[in-house]
């Protein structure tokens, strides 16, 4: 049976065209390409497919880069939804600019992986999803629990990691709109309003992709505009800035700023991006039989998203150094004195010398005491693109996911109808049950919760781009692995200590066991998941070491 899975796991398959098989030099798996495929295209977002200009003999063309531009601002989106903003406001309220250096190296190393998935959808026109389906172990009549349970574990936690992504999304535009509304719209009819108007965008592709993707872009600049604006209005002192975002050091920092600097990494970093990115670059047409084509793409890609995700990180920007500004060591009393003005939040503050807390609705309401009411809702109308623009990607992730796992066929209505039905439905309840004022323990919770999942990308994504059999010419190298690997183990790390921080503040003995025998299934798991990926390149070695002997006997 190690024999059947390990030969699996190196098998090379090759494409058919009209009924005659192909043989890519380039990519060793291809999506399947069986009548019933290509009568009902099962692919979400892919109707059609970008046309790539040809540029013959120029280095770097201006016209290819707009054509490959759009899958990497899409991707951008998912560090700029609510639960980074929440993340940064409260950084710059509790350390003030000492963690921007933190930020940037979050983003960086989220633009290395970011690489690896768009160069996993390039080179075998699979999402990672789809290669995760055909990659680990088929299935077998003798062992058909052990040969399901690893791709149904992976699905369910990868999910896990969407809903709890999108909880924070919808509620962040149910929070704008309550704020637009001053309290009119309850947090359970923003959530209602949200799902309404995701369904109504997400068949905007209808149109044509490229409108889809210009209304994306026009959502982030609405999100650039609005933070901008905030910048400009609090006006930081941007020698600060560059201290804060270049000097790795955090001076008089204790507990609290350590755990804020884990929580930029747990948010900057999210899981089901890797899976998203790896399937939105299939959206441009590339012959992957064509290697200059192949390494063209992963080049102009690349590009792309480190255009993305500096935007991404300028914004980001923009919101810690506001709150750092104007909020940080202020304390609760300052903020009631300023809301004994006349407004309508003067209960949201207790009237005490502590230290200010925040989270994306006390922040819109202190940004309205101190600068006007029109940095509130500027700062709701930023927040409700952010929520919007990433609950839409959001739910891309889990239709990619489900089909890719799953396999699914089925039409594209129903498939939306549940990938949005999973992730609104604990959304809808917590909208109902909870108030809209205290809602920063969960989005703690949702943060500890993606932190979990992360090696169920990380592990998958460099084990795949690492196999020969898989990239061909295009599998990382020696120092990519190395480096590839440590970036993983210290991800993981990190976000290991954010979530045992966050037990130990739970107080309770039977949460504890609970927790640790969840830890021990959690970490078997991810150990099955490493000895999976390094079954392929022990094998490798073996198969080398044989063949090497075989030629000193001849």
């Amino acid at each position: 049976m190690k024999a059947e899975q390990e030969g699996d796991l190196l098998e090379e398959d090759s494409p058919q065209e009209n009924g005659i098989i192909q043989t890519s030099q380039y990519s060793s798996i291809s999506p399947p390409a069986s009548p019933v495929a290509q009568e009902e295209p099962f692919s979400t977002y892919f109707e059609e497919k970008v046309p790539v200009p040809e540029d013959v003999n120029q280095i770097f063309s201006f016209r290819k880069l707009w054509a490959f531009t759009g899958p990497g601002f899409l991707m951008s989106i998912a560090y700029l939804d609510p639960g980074n903003i929440e993340s940064d406001l409260q950084s710059g309220a509790k350390a003030g600019f000492k963690l921007l250096w933190v930020l940037l190296g979050a983003t960086i190393i989220g633009l290395l992986l970011q690489r690896l998935a768009a160069r996993l959808g390039v080179v075998t026109g699979m999402h990672l999803a789809e290669v995760c389906n055909r990659q680990y172990p088929t299935v077998s009549a003798t062992l058909l629990l052990q040969s399901y349970v690893p791709r149904i574990i992976l699905w369910l936690m990868v999910e896990l990691a969407i809903i709890g992504s999108d909880m924070q999304e919808v509620i962040g535009c149910a929070i704008a709109l309550n704020l637009l509304s001053v309290g009119r719209i309850p947090l359970w009819a923003g959530v209602l309003i949200t799902i309404v108007d995701t369904f109504v965008f997400l068949f905007l592709d209808k149109y044509g992709l490229r409108k889809l993707e210009a209304f994306f872009g026009f959502l982030i600049t609405i999100m650039a505009v609005s933070f901008g604006y905030e910048y400009v209005l609090v006006s930081p002192n941007q020698g600060e800035v560059l201290k804060g975002m270049f000097i790795p050091y955090c001076e008089g920092c204790g507990a609290v700023q350590l755990e804020q600097a884990v929580g930029i990494v747990g948010a900057v970093i999210m899981p089901h991006n890797i899976y998203l990115h790896s399937a939105l670059v299939k959206s441009r047409q590339i012959d992957r039989g064509n290697k200059k084509e192949v390494k063209e793409a992963n080049k102009y890609y690349f590009i792309e998203s480190t255009i993305a995700l500096f935007v991404s990180f300028l914004i980001n920007v923009f919101v810690v150094a506001v709150f750092a500004e104007a909020f940080y060591m202020k304390t609760n009393m300052q903020v009631v004195e300023c809301n004994a003005t006349g407004s309508p939040h003067t209960d949201l503050f207790p009237p005490d010398n502590n230290t200010l807390e925040v989270d994306i609705y006390k922040g819109g309401v202190v940004l309205g005491c101190f600068f006007g009411p029109a940095a509130l809702y500027i700062w709701a109308i930023g927040i409700l693109a952010a929520g919007q623009s990433s609950t839409m990607t959001g739910t891309y992730s889990g239709q990619f996911v489900m089909e890719g796992f799953l396999n699914l066929r089925w039409s594209r209505f129903a498939r939306v109808l549940l990938t949005r039905s999973i992730a609104i439905t604990p959304t809808l309840l917590v909208a109902i049950f909870q108030d809209v004022q205290h809602l920063t323990g969960m989005n703690d919770f949702l943060n500890v919760l993606q932190s979990m999942q992360l090696p169920f990308a990380l592990i998958p994504i460099l084990t795949f781009t690492s196999l020969k059999s898989i990239m061909n010419d295009f599998a990382n190298g020696l120092a990519w692995k190395i480096s590839g690997g440590g970036v993983i183990l210290m991800v993981c790390a990190i976000n290991m200590y954010f979530v045992v921080v966050y037990v130990t503040t739970l107080n309770s003995v039977l949460l504890y066991v609970l927790a640790a025998l969840l830890s021990i299934a959690y970490l078997s798991f991810v150990g099955y998941l490493v000895k999976a990926g390094l079954g392929p390149f022990l094998l490798h070695k073996t198969i080398s070491a044989s063949a090497f002997k075989g030629e000193e006997k001849t």
